[in-house]
């Protein structure tokens, strides 16, 4: 019966596994697409290799408009642990600027067809789309010092996925693997 159980068990785990990973394709391949401009940050880590932190300008502004709020101390610290949404602009190349922070996901109902809704987490009194880090393979950190926005792709729920690093015209960094060479 243990063994039932077990075997029942990695299976039920494995297929929450691949359906989270269908998802994730899924939003990779289909979701809308938005550009976050990059905020200055530090571009390495000795303990895990070589990375890309990353904050953004958009988080810049969500920061800036939650401290100019007349909330006491308490109320205000209260809302630096929640995450919530922000809709942002978009230009001609799909870059998105701050507009407003929004109280729900309903808000998505009331936007225009040149603004988008996203998602945000407040962790360690830091605002974070998606992920905080851009990996790459070691030594080629010189290819990402160009990198000033990150792509995303959006699902239906204002989820973000990072696609990738772009420089200042919008074209994708990537380094050249040995194999094509």
């Amino acid at each position: 019966m243990t063994k039932i159980v077990a075997t029942l068990s990695l299976v039920f785990s494995l297929g929450l596994l691949n359906w989270s990973i269908v998802q994730k394709e899924h939003q990779l391949s289909d979701g809308r697409m938005v550009y976050l401009e990059l905020a200055p940050v530090d571009p390495r880590s000795l303990m895990q290799g070589d990375y890309m932190a990353l904050n953004f300008k958009v988080a810049v502004e969500i920061r800036r408009h939650l401290s100019k709020n007349d909330e006491t101390p308490s109320d205000l610290k209260e809302l630096m642990t929640q995450d919530g949404y922000v809709v942002v602009t978009l230009d001609q190349n799909r870059i998105g600027q701050f507009k407003r922070l929004a109280s729900n996901q309903a808000d998505e109902q009331a936007l225009s067809e040149d603004e988008m809704l996203l998602k945000y987490r407040i962790r360690d009194d830091a605002i974070k789309f998606a992920t905080n880090a851009f990996f790459f393979q070691e030594g080629h950190a010189d290819i990402y010092d160009n990198a000033r926005f990150g792509q995303f792709r959006v699902s239906e729920e204002g989820e973000l996925l990072l696609s990738g690093m772009y420089d200042e015209q919008l074209r994708l960094l990537e380094a050249v693997s040995d194999e094509s060479l």
